[in-house]
Parts: C-alpha cells; sequence; structure tokens
C-alpha cells in the first residue's frame, strides 16, 4: 500500500506540474498576444496620424486660383478689366438697406452681401506688401469720376473713400496721366495685390461702387494674401 500510495503521489505531481506548465503557457500567450494586438493597434494609430498630417499638408491654402466663385462669374481666364465679373444683373440695394461689403486680402475678391448671403462677387486688386488696412470702415463722402496722382503718374476712374477721406478708396484699376487704363495693372485683377492700399476693381464693377454704394456702408477687410508658387 505504502509503494502505491507513493506512486500515486507521483503521479499526482506529475500531473500538476504538467497543468501548471500548460496553464503557465495560456498565460504567456495571452499576455504576449494581447501585447502584440496592442502594437499593432498602436502602429495602425500612427500611420493614421500620419496620413492625416499628410492630408493636412496637401490641403490647399485658400488663394485668387482656387477660390470657390459664384456660379455666375466670369472665368478668370477670360475675365478683363473692362467687364463685369458676374454675368448676372448688379443687385437692386433699396431691397437690401443692411448690405455691405467684404474684402477678401487672402483671395483677392470683393463681396456685397447681404447679413452673409452673396449678393454680388467681383474680382480685386488690394495693397502690394500688405498696404490695404484691415479693419472694419464704412464708405464716406468723398468720391468722384476720376483723379490723378502726380507723384505716381498713376490715376483711376469712379473712386469711392471708405478710410482717411481719400487716402484709401474703391477705384478702378489704374490709368496714366491721359486717362488710359495701364494694361499691365489691369491684368492683376482678381490674382494678385498691385495697389497702394487701396482696393482696384474693373471699371464696370467699380462704376457700380460710385454709383449705387451710399455713404455710411459698412466695409470689413480681412485676411492675408499668400504668394503663389509656380
Amino acid at each position: 500500500m505504502g509503494e502505491n500510495s507513493m506512486n500515486r503521489r507521483k503521479v499526482y505531481t506529475i500531473v500538476l506540474s504538467a497543468f501548471s506548465v500548460l496553464i503557465l503557457g495560456i498565460i504567456v500567450w495571452h499576455v504576449s498576444n494581447t501585447s502584440t494586438k496592442k502594437t499593432q493597434a498602436e502602429a495602425q494609430q500612427q500611420v493614421i496620424k500620419k496620413n492625416r498630417a499628410k492630408k493636412k499638408l496637401k490641403k490647399k491654402v485658400p488663394s485668387p486660383l482656387n477660390v470657390k466663385d459664384d456660379k455666375h462669374m466670369v472665368k478668370l481666364e477670360n475675365f478683363k478689366y473692362n467687364s463685369a465679373s458676374e454675368k448676372k444683373e448688379y443687385p437692386d440695394l433699396y431691397k437690401y438697406p443692411k448690405a455691405w461689403i467684404d474684402v477678401d486680402i487672402t483671395t483677392q475678391r470683393v463681396y456685397i452681401k447681404d447679413g452673409k448671403t452673396n449678393l454680388y462677387e467681383m474680382y480685386s486688386s488690394t495693397g502690394k506688401h500688405d498696404t490695404t488696412p484691415r479693419g472694419t470702415y464704412h464708405i464716406q463722402n468723398e468720391r468722384g469720376d476720376f483723379f490723378y496722382t502726380a507723384p505716381l503718374k498713376l490715376g483711376a476712374y469712379y473712386y469711392v473713400s471708405f478710410l482717411n477721406h481719400g487716402e484709401y478708396l474703391f477705384h478702378t484699376t489704374p490709368t496714366d496721366e491721359q486717362g488710359t487704363y495701364v494694361k499691365s495693372i489691369a491684368k492683376t485683377l482678381g490674382r494678385e495685390p498691385s495697389s497702394h492700399g487701396c482696393v482696384h476693381l474693373s471699371v464696370p464693377d467699380c462704376k457700380w461702387i460710385y454709383e449705387n454704394v451710399p455713404s455710411g456702408m459698412k466695409v470689413v477687410i480681412h485676411g492675408k494674401y499668400q504668394t503663389q508658387k509656380a
């Protein structure tokens, strides 16, 4: 009996040892598998983060060339300084007593707005070297059909002041002393800044502002132009 008892104990010990080894193996496998999954999940998250970062880098910076224009806009490549920016009629401001002017330096666009609604969009050219002042202003009383600045040897038609009573204006793309439009400057409308701080517009667009926009209308100027890579 004593010998049988000892044999059974040996068997129990062997079985228990084997079971312990099995359990330990399962635990090690589980921990290893969990760690591997965690590592894979972390790696996937890193890949997702990198892809998001790449998408942000690829995201186009707002510019005159990628702005989403109104569907009625004349295509920029077909636009001329002596044409209206849109193919539709200019808005009747009597119907929009709270209309205001939004000047976006980033995209070189001017918007006539009623609240957040765009009534009309215009190609424009603001100040070179960031010389157009940002802020909220109001149309002033100074306006006229032509001016000429001898020191600059440039003039313009249909000027309307919005700051410093004649210093900062909406006016047509510039002219020479004889009133002839300077085409090298005119071609910058809707594309890049070219003024000394004023806001250049096409002839019909500026004439409409001159004839229709009342003194006191709000003007908001914002944004920053970024030089476009070739």
